[in-house]
């Protein structure tokens, strides 16, 4: 039997498909979605101009609130071990240029819009 959605998965999967199209028109390569780990998860991990991107999508439908906002300290530190664990999987070399972006997304459903924007370079 198929586990059922959520309603918080279904607007993080409608988020993730928005904010890869978003990176791809402005030339971002997107490399692999949804790396998990016990200790955490790799939303979009995407290439431009030789620098790898660890992407955090926030993707929400309440206008009073602000996506990046959900981006806490605990979230912060899962986020670190992960693109660590990654680097170490994927055999990257250790002075290979990286960033962490936080896209965020507000989801208007019954308007069927959706406006992103992207925060480059967040500070861990």
């Amino acid at each position: 039997m198929a586990k059922k959605i959520t309603q918080k998965q279904k607007v993080g999967n409608i988020g993730e498909g928005l904010a890869c199209r978003f990176l791809e028109k402005r030339g971002f390569k997107i490399v692999e979605r949804n790396y998990r780990k016990k200790w955490g998860e790799l939303d979009i991990i995407a290439e431009k101009e030789g620098i790898l991107h660890f992407v955090e999508v926030k993707a929400i439908s309440n206008p009073n609130f602000r996506p990046e906002d959900a981006v806490r300290a605990w979230k912060k530190q899962r986020l670190s071990r992960a693109i660590r664990t990654y680097l170490a999987e994927r055999k990257i070399a250790d002075d290979k240029d990286f960033e962490i972006d936080v896209v965020a997304i507000f989801l208007d459903f019954t308007r069927k819009k959706a406006r992103i924007r992207m925060l480059e370079n967040v500070n861990l």
